[in-house]
């Protein structure tokens, strides 16, 4: 069952090249299936915009994307090194590395006790980093890492033959758009969160659960969402058995 399961996200992480290729989509599910197939806490994603500037564009959980955000404002983490060198980055133990006093706090105020980081490059190209996150000290196995810079690197051929097929530009435009579309979402999941009395995370899964269920475009229902042309129904509680 494993087999299967990981040569069919290897499918989907090649399958870039369709008309309606959604680039944010294609990165926050790449996020997820790292937290599937590597049993690690999470995962975000950071990716060079068109002025070649790190961009958090996925993350798995709201407070993995806060703490990618804190390590570009800081300017320092694994992850930010790990795009410079070109290189993987692993912390055992953020609390003994003795490295990112600033990130190393941040990381363990919200549970996360090591990371990995891993480049998304191609030969000498690197367009950004693949990080994952676990709340509990440890290496991850050689087999895990490999795996994960796998994911990466599948990941990355597959953005960079969009790039090929259809010019840098309209790739570096596709990217621009879905960082714009990220702060759309982020409005949406806090309307939403307001709302509907939901943890931001909540209100992501549901702003993403009725996107699919609709065939919509993620960006989409969350403009709808902002300028009030769209509502969504409370969540109802679970029943519980009888």
């Amino acid at each position: 069952m494993t087999e299967i399961r990981l040569s069919d996200v290897f499918v989907e992480m090649a399958d870039t090249l369709v008309d309606d290729f959604d680039v944010l989509e294609f990165l926050h599910s790449l996020t997820e299936r790292c937290v599937q197939l590597l049993g690690v806490s999470a995962a975000g994603l950071l990716l060079t915009d068109q002025r070649d500037t790190l961009q958090v564009v996925a993350a798995s959980s709201e407070r993995t994307r806060l703490l990618e955000l804190f390590q570009l404002q800081t300017d320092q983490g694994p992850c930010v090194d790990c795009f410079r060198t070109g290189r993987p980055v692993s912390v055992v133990e953020l609390s003994t590395a003795g490295r990112w006093p600033r990130f190393a706090a941040a990381a363990a105020e919200v549970g996360f006790a090591a990371v990995h980081a891993l480049p998304m490059r191609l030969r000498s190209e690197v367009i950004g980093t693949l990080n994952l996150f676990d709340i509990r000290p440890g290496a991850l196995d050689d087999g895990r890492l490999r795996l994960g810079q796998a994911l990466a690197d599948v990941a990355t051929i597959g953005l960079l033959q969009q790039r090929a097929i259809h010019r840098r530009d309209i790739l570096a435009e596709q990217l621009q758009t879905a960082l714009h579309s990220r702060v759309l979402i982020e409005q949406a999941k806090g309307v939403l969160a307001e709302r509907l009395r939901l943890d931001v995370g909540e209100a992501f899964s549901l702003l993403r659960d009725s996107a699919r269920s609709r065939n919509r475009p993620l960006s989409d229902l969350a403009r709808a969402i902002v300028d009030g042309s769209e509502q969504l129904p409370p969540v109802q509680p679970a029943r519980r058995p009888t």
